[in-house]
């Protein structure tokens, strides 16, 4: 596979507008599908965290949806995971003799993921009606600066896949885990988890 970075950019930024729309569902092949599931990921996580931020939900409303965020959030790490083997696969990057980046290329697709998020929900600040002229000003600041984020690490994730494939550069996956999603390493699961053997 050709690693377009800026066309997998752009995919994350109309998969945005259309989830908006459409009921989101992640409906690519090969690494699109890996793309895009990461990016329903973050879709998901984005509004969850907007419903846990409001009072007048009550506490139930509230407790679902941090379950729900930890959810995300642990998808969303996995899927950034299987992209980065996908790459590693294809790419084959030396192990050593080169320079080492500090960000994976799927660590990288994931903050496009975000980014291309906030700069849907900052374009929307930028023609809020009800919202003050100010308000609107100070967005459209924001919204150029989001832009002007989102294509320079879009470009120097194409440097590191043309990088990479000159074996000028390489990169490490280290396949992480988050620690408080593991009732083996998160204390408060341990800790009070009922013994073997009893419900």
């Amino acid at each position: 596979m050709k690693f377009d970075a800026p066309a997998l950019a752009a995919h994350q930024t109309d998969l945005t507008a259309r989830w908006h729309v459409a009921a989101p569902a992640a409906a690519g092949e090969g690494f699109m599908r890996l793309l895009e599931e990461n990016h329903l990921r973050n879709f998901s996580l984005w509004h969850e965290e907007d419903v846990a931020r409001r009072d007048d939900l009550g506490f139930e409303a509230v407790y679902r949806a941090k379950r729900n965020i930890d959810r995300f959030n642990q998808e969303r790490n996995n899927f950034a995971e299987e992209m980065d083997q996908a790459v590693v696969a294809a790419l084959q990057p030396p192990e050593s003799g080169c320079p080492r980046n500090s960000e994976t290329p799927g660590m990288m697709l994931d903050r496009l993921s975000i980014l291309a998020l906030k700069e849907f929900h900052m374009q929307e600040e930028t023609v809020r009606a009800a919202a003050t002229a100010a308000h609107r000003e100070k967005c459209a600041g924001k919204l150029a600066r989001i832009r002007r984020q989102r294509a320079d690490l879009a470009g120097c994730l194409a440097e590191l896949f043309a990088d990479v494939l000159a074996r000028r550069r390489t990169f490490s996956v280290y396949y992480q885990f988050k620690m408080y999603n593991d009732p083996a390493l998160n204390p408060q699961l341990y800790r009070h988890a009922p013994p073997p053997g009893r419900a």
